[in-house]
């Protein structure tokens, strides 16, 4: 018997990898976060499946359920949202299962972020721009924030910022981040990102506030940063016609001559 830590995704039934989409079909069992994986996703359980929805049990519950199946012999799908290395609650829940001896395996899914982007048709890096993107939170009731990471830090570097869990506290966002990065700095608001009521906001810092008005809750994702702006156009020297590569060496002295077949 084996749990089975599955990324759902972004929303998209679609978005979820074949590997995850297998796991699904071969559990008996399948522990899920209703509140934010889509109910299309289940359709990939077995006939006859226990599908537990996890939304309103605590975490001792959850494990209660997970060692009931260990008892039978039968194996776990655990649903969540995204991708499980952020976020995702699921260190707490494997550390128990290691207590406990259950075996479990971990697979990837799409992150909130990266459908966020697909939204916007937007690469979140630009040569000489930005290079870096910080995924990060502002504090909430559920967990604080350590003291170094806040978003004033973060602003200092000038990275692309992809906020999660913070649009109920936009107002502070702004404020932090206004400093930092002015008030023309780009700022896309995805909500649902990938689910069939996604909304898109774009604004600057200084007007996002009043773009949004209220309009959004719970899974929007912030992202801000000069590399959203329209019209950008830095490019890396990777397809440059006159770059040096491995694949596609310049002349018979290059250094990658011949190591390309």
């Amino acid at each position: 018997m084996t749990v089975h830590f599955i990324g759902a995704g972004p929303g998209a039934p679609d978005l979820l990898t074949l590997r995850g989409r297998d796991l699904i079909a071969a559990s008996p069992v399948c522990l899920y976060a209703g509140s934010l994986v889509p109910a299309a996703i289940l359709d990939h359980c077995p006939p006859g499946a226990r599908i537990v929805n996890t939304a309103s049990m605590a975490l001792d519950e959850i494990v209660a359920a997970i060692r009931e199946a260990h008892d039978a012999g039968q194996d776990v799908a655990r649903l969540h949202s995204g991708d499980l290395s952020i976020w995702s609650a699921m260190g707490e829940q494997v550390r128990r299962l290691r207590a406990l001896g259950i075996p479990f395996t971990v697979t990837p899914g799409v992150p909130a972020f990266a459908a966020a982007a697909a939204a916007l048709e937007a690469e979140l890096t630009v040569p000489a721009l930005a290079q870096s993107l910080v995924l990060t939170r502002t504090p909430g009731r559920a967990s604080a924030m350590p003291e170094a990471e806040s978003l004033t830090r973060f602003a200092a570097t000038g990275a692309t910022l992809a906020i999660h869990l913070s649009i109920h506290n936009l107002g502070q966002v702004v404020r932090d981040l206004l400093p930092a990065y002015g008030a023309d700095c780009p700022v896309a608001v995805v909500w649902r990102a990938s689910w069939p009521d996604e909304r898109v906001v774009r604004a600057s810092l200084g007007s996002v506030e009043a773009a949004v008005a209220g309009g959004m809750e719970r899974t929007a994702l912030i992202l801000v940063g000069k590399a959203l702006g329209q019209g950008v156009s830095g490019e890396s020297s990777l397809y440059a016609a006159g770059y040096d590569r491995r694949f596609r060496p310049q002349t018979a002295e290059s250094r990658f001559a011949g190591l390309e077949e």
